[in-house]
């Protein structure tokens, strides 16, 4: 798996782009940003979602609970807890 680094105008983190099985994958780590940072990036970058079985995965310090308020109406999200106590989420744009 080869991971492109991207640049996506008004993102401030670098952001990657990868395929596997079929799927394109982006990635951020926004474990060492403060507010308003990580949820800007998070934004930005699921506006480059275009098929349901994309999805965004980012690496945050906390769980980003009021982004997902924000964007519940478009995107699906599950969350999981890290060893080291950090919170991945995989947004998936809905069908």
């Amino acid at each position: 798996m080869q991971k492109e680094l991207l640049k996506v105008p008004r993102a401030t983190l670098d952001i990657y782009k990868y395929s596997e099985n079929d799927q394109t994958i982006y990635e951020f780590d926004a474990t060492e940003c403060t507010p308003p940072e990580p949820m800007v990036n998070t934004i930005v970058v699921l506006q480059l979602l275009k098929h349901e079985n994309d999805c965004l995965i980012v690496n945050y310090f906390h769980e980003p609970t009021p982004l997902f308020e924000r964007i519940k109406s478009k995107f699906t999200y599950i969350t999981q807890e890290l060893e080291n106590g950090d919170i991945r989420v995989t947004f998936q744009k809905k069908g």
